[in-house]
């Protein structure tokens, strides 16, 4: 009994950091969107975290958005690393192929553009084919 509450506390305490990671993306400090970013990837890397992220992925996908848009270098390298994750978290349904189909426009628009960094670009080509491989409808 008690170590299934305590097991329950430790996932609620997880769970609580996550919501101030994704809180923290929406920063008007680059190093704290960064930090946070960077908190999401070993976190979505280390755990199965689907039911938590099925009810957030719209949240997270439109923070990750602004985090590829307004970001530089590294942060749209770690948002490209994280929306990864996302996708391989949500799976093939309907769920990780909305958050593909939403970001896809804006993964090609960073790796076709020259001007962005090096890092950035290759973060963003790993993100489409692996989102793409699991997660998009259409064959094509």
């Amino acid at each position: 009994g008690s170590e299934a509450a305590s097991e329950q506390g430790q996932e609620e305490e997880v769970e609580d950091r996550l919501k101030e990671h994704m809180d923290s993306l929406l920063d008007k400090s680059a190093k704290a969107r960064q930090a946070a970013l960077q908190s999401l990837r070993l976190a979505l890397s280390s755990k199965t975290l689907s039911e938590f992220l099925l009810e957030r992925r719209l949240t997270l996908s439109d923070s990750l958005e602004k985090c590829l848009k307004k970001g530089k270098g590294e942060e749209q390298a770690l948002a490209a690393t994280v929306l990864t994750l996302l996708c391989l978290q949500m799976g093939s349904g309907p769920e990780g192929e909305e958050v593909f189909r939403s970001l896809k426009p804006l993964l090609v628009s960073v790796l076709t553009d020259s001007t962005a960094s090096t890092s950035a670009r290759q973060s963003c080509a790993m993100a489409l084919g692996m989102c793409c491989y699991i997660a998009a409808a259409d064959l094509e």
